[in-house]
């Protein structure tokens, strides 16, 4: 099942998508259920799925604007330096344990709404990587069982303000400028996943492809990082962990490669869906 949030004549709303369009599952299943965060909270994915069997859709996407998968999560964990090329390709060295940094939530942007170029620089970097959304939160989650703590997963491009991460060891100045990161479209529930480590990962600037990898290739596999996490802080359902991006990204490239307005990104995850967004400058103050 593949699960949206989305706004709808001005009214946040979120549903299932089925063939050519949407079925809105706002406060279909329960009056309270107003989110996708709130079907996540309360475990109604079984029940959603049997709503929509058989059922034709509601809306076509275009009657609908995306938004963010989780617009409001309570936390953002972003992992770096998860890939073995990319690792390679910034000189770093092997580490015990996985590179997190956070990403704040009004940082993100859905499907199909422009990536901000900020004004203050011109190392706007992409990143290609897949989301996992957090469906049962705990602390001190077991790597057996980590997996069964995820409601689904997407796609995400944790775009990089390069210049602005370098300023110390500390990345997150970089990794969370307003509009610089891309979440969507959609949540893709594990049922329909199946074993993530076969997706392919693909990051495409103006139909170019740039990275290319395998889920199979992280250093840190999602049960070590749903582990790892949950030893410092406490999941809670609706939570997103980024799990790091392949080699290939623009910094490292000879010469660099960055993004600049009237650019498209798109990052493919096979099942997940198609990521899609234009870069666009940053309004004037």
């Amino acid at each position: 099942m593949k699960l949206l949030s989305f706004i709808r004549l001005g009214k946040p709303s979120f549903g299932a998508v089925v063939k050519d369009g949407v079925i809105d599952l706002t406060s279909k299943l329960d009056p309270d259920v107003n989110t996708l965060k709130d079907l996540i909270s309360l475990n109604l994915e079984n029940e959603a799925e049997e709503y929509i069997a058989g059922k034709t859709k509601d809306l076509s996407f275009s009657d609908i604007t995306f938004m963010p998968v989780i617009p409001n999560p309570e936390k953002i964990m972003c992992v770096g330096l998860n890939y073995l090329e990319h690792k390679k390709e910034t000189g770093r060295p092997d580490v015990d344990n996985p590179t997190i940094f956070t990403r704040f939530a009004d940082s993100q942007v859905a499907h199909l709404q422009p990536l901000i170029k900020p004004d203050n620089s011109d190392r706007f970097d992409y990143e290609a990587e897949m989301a996992i959304i957090i469906g049962k939160g705990g602390r001190f989650i077991s790597e057996e069982d980590a997996l069964n703590h995820i409601a689904g997963y997407s796609c995400y491009n944790d775009g990089s303000v390069r210049n602005y991460q370098r300023h110390t060891s500390q990345y997150t100045p970089g990794k969370t400028f307003p509009g610089t990161g891309g979440f969507g479209p959609y949540m893709v529930t594990p049922s329909e996943v199946g074993d993530y480590r076969e997706l392919p990962i693909e990051l495409r600037l103006n139909g170019n492809v740039m990275q290319k990898a395998k889920l199979s290739d992280l250093i840190f596999p999602i049960p070590r990082l749903i582990s790892y996490v949950s030893e410092f802080t406490a999941l809670s359902a609706g939570d997103v962990i980024v799990t790091g991006t392949p080699g290939g990204v623009g910094d490292k490239r000879n010469p660099p490669v960055y993004m600049v307005p009237g650019d498209v990104v798109e990052v493919d995850i096979g099942l997940l869906g198609v990521l899609k967004n234009p870069v666009v400058a940053a309004p004037k103050l």
